[in-house]
């Protein structure tokens, strides 16, 4: 599994977390792909704070992070970490 293989199933991934968990959808529908090393998938959300703080709610991150990371195992069978940036 790279990363282009995530990056081209990415909006699957997101319709079956927006089918979970709407607000973990909005968390990270405007994520930019930036790594995988084959383990660890690391987001970057720069352009999205570009416009406020909206992504800094740390108290629900690690429930999202279980849930996207839950997604990514359903639809393209590889367990990932997720790591933001």
């Amino acid at each position: 599994m790279e990363l282009a293989d995530i990056r081209a199933n990415w909006n699957q991934i997101l319709d079956l977390l927006l089918d979970q968990d709407r607000i973990a959808w909005l968390s990270f529908f405007d994520a930019r792909l930036a790594a995988f090393d084959g383990k660890v998938l690391t987001l970057d959300f720069s352009d999205s704070r570009k416009l406020g703080s909206a992504h800094e709610y740390s108290h629900a991150r690690q429930r999202h992070h279980q849930l996207l990371s839950g997604v990514i195992k359903s639809c393209l069978d590889v367990d990932v970490e997720i790591s933001e940036i």
